[in-house]
């Protein structure tokens, strides 16, 4: 598929984008904007990027912004209903920081990766594409060993999973 196809995989699709507040988020939605979308969702644990994002694409008529942490399964499954497409991109990302806080990059970093996973299933959403990292191609620090079992748990959700018509995909980006 080249890019010129790539508006019919989002038309008319609601889209949730997992730390849509960040930096990788905000990029996505400057992308997805572009098409025609039914609506994104952006979810992210940050009330003041939540204003920040919404003053910056000015409370663009698709965005729908939602308050909300990974790793509340409750709250996941809530923002998920009717979503055809998640991208999910929050995680705890400072290397330096997570070398010395490793309980908190698990639970952000895999059980919140899990609990997304698990919710894309629950919530029959076709799509669950995870943004992994470089890092995790040979880990050596806690956040690249994170991001790795998050590639795992969503190539897992595809042999497990029994729905033929859901995918779980994982993409590396990388610090070029």
């Amino acid at each position: 598929m080249d890019f010129s196809e790539m508006g019919s995989v989002f038309d008319n699709k609601t889209v949730l984008i997992t730390g849509g507040t960040g930096f990788l988020g905000r990029a996505l939605i400057r992308q997805l904007i572009t098409y025609n979308l039914k609506s994104i969702r952006v979810f992210s644990r940050d009330e003041v990027k939540h204003f920040q994002t919404q003053t910056e694409f000015e409370n663009h008529p698709a965005l729908r912004y939602l308050i909300g942490d990974i790793r509340d399964y409750n709250r996941l499954r809530q923002a998920l209903q009717g979503v055809d497409i998640v991208i999910h991109a929050a995680a705890l990302k400072r290397i330096d920081i997570l070398e010395y806080n490793v309980q908190e990059a698990i639970r952000t970093n895999i059980i919140g990766s899990l609990n997304v996973a698990r919710a894309c299933w629950d919530e029959d959403v076709k799509k669950a594409i995870f943004v992994s990292t470089d890092k995790a191609c040979s880990p050596v620090n806690t956040y690249g060993a994170c991001k790795f079992v998050g590639e795992r748990i969503f190539t897992e959700m595809n042999f497990s999973k029994g729905k033929p018509n859901m995918s779980f995909v994982s993409v590396r980006y990388g610090n070029v």
